[in-house]
């Protein structure tokens, strides 16, 4: 495998990175106070900020134009993927815990690979060894997040005491039950959407293959209908206000890091390898996000989770491999016809060759049988 190759596993692992510093800085800033409505239309306004200058200093040329329908397809995505989804989840997020919220990702492989079987992006072959390793990662994700909702397990300390992302004096820091399963729930539902956005996404940029300027459309029309939600969620204008602490940072990275940045290498690696190789890869988020919110925020990490990590991990490399295989498998089918195709085609060129000899010496013949006696001497 080239560079070219690993290039995608890179951007995906760094994607992993990316998203858990968004559950970190996010749940965080809501502990401190700040509406998510309004969070959500700050983080979606500052990567308008990033990448709309950008589409049009570097697209400005090679873009095609916008159709209406496509502007119409762009408005409905944003809607579905980004302000839906976004603000179902980051109240989920209020509700519940980081760690919470980035173990129920793992249900989005899953998701992304029904919605994807439904609409014809994914195929899988059950009695192959590929098809067999894929279903068992998806069962093996999917047990993964089973165990962390129904089971506890021993507490283990917060790695580091001194947590610097910590509020003083968190909002909703006791949750009840019912809340929690509340926000559970709702960050499911925030991640079928979410889903369908990916399946979506990799359908659209292969009618319309400009990701930076389909982002920053999406990007635009989110930050719109956005604002409109947080219009109506939140009236007092005294809790628009940013201060200098981790709301503001939260906001920054979450718009021009997640949002500016993440989108568009999500977009990049959906494009080259499918919406399920990029839904798969959320478990080694949830690893690096269980020791974050310790060390950051301070967080509780039971037994339960760590289990449920393992699981989800081995379903990671379980529908990685199934991929893998697949891919050799078609790539070895593709050389075996063009080998075919070769030998099929040189031996009808040496046919073709012992033809054209054969007509070449009767034409010898003839011309030299044409010569007069007189001619030939």
């Amino acid at each position: 495998m080239g560079v070219d190759g690993k290039m995608p596993y890179v951007i995906a692992v760094i994607i992993q990175v990316i998203y858990t510093g968004m559950f970190i800085v996010s749940k965080a800033a809501f502990n401190q106070g700040m509406n998510t409505y309004v969070f959500i239309f700050y983080r979606q306004a500052a990567a308008s900020l990033l990448l709309l200058p950008l589409a049009i200093l570097l697209e400005r040329k090679n873009a095609r134009s916008l159709s209406f329908w496509l502007l119409l397809k762009l408005f409905l995505f944003a809607l579905i993927g980004t302000t839906f989804s976004l603000n179902v989840y980051n109240v989920s997020l209020k509700f519940t815990s980081a760690t919470v919220g980035s173990a129920t990702s793992n249900s989005m492989p899953v998701v992304t690979f029904f919605i994807a079987l439904l609409l014809r992006m994914e195929v899988v072959k059950p009695r192959s060894p590929s098809g067999i390793a894929k279903l068992t990662g998806v069962v093996l994700c999917l047990a993964g997040v089973v165990l962390i909702a129904f089971y506890v397990g021993p507490s283990l300390n917060p790695v580091n005491h001194h947590r610097a992302l910590a509020a003083a004096h968190a909002e909703g820091g006791d949750t009840t039950r019912g809340t929690w399963i509340k926000g559970t729930f709702l960050m499911v539902l925030a991640n079928v959407t979410w889903s369908l956005w990916i399946v979506l996404q990799a359908a659209l940029l292969k009618e319309y293959p400009n990701k930076l300027l389909v982002t920053a459309t999406q990007c635009v029309f989110s930050a719109v209908q956005c604002f409109v939600v947080a219009l109506v969620a939140e009236r007092d204008f005294s809790r628009w206000q940013l201060r200098f602490d981790v709301t503001l940072l939260a906001v920054l990275y979450t718009g021009f890091v997640v949002t500016g940045v993440s989108y568009y290498l999500q977009a990049w690696c959906a494009d080259m390898k499918g919406p399920v190789f990029l839904a798969v890869w959320n478990p080694l988020g949830f690893v690096f996000t269980i020791f974050c919110s310790s060390f950051f925020l301070g967080e509780i990490v039971h037994l339960g989770s760590i289990l449920g990590g393992l699981l989800l991990v081995g379903g990671l490399y379980s529908v990685l491999w199934g991929k893998s295989r697949e891919n050799r498998i078609v790539l070895c089918g593709e050389m075996n016809v063009i080998d075919g195709a070769e030998e099929e085609r040189s031996a009808k060129e040496e046919k073709d060759q012992r033809s054209d000899q054969e007509k070449g010496g009767m034409k010898q013949y003839d011309k030299v049988a044409a010569i007069s006696p007189a001619e030939q001497v």
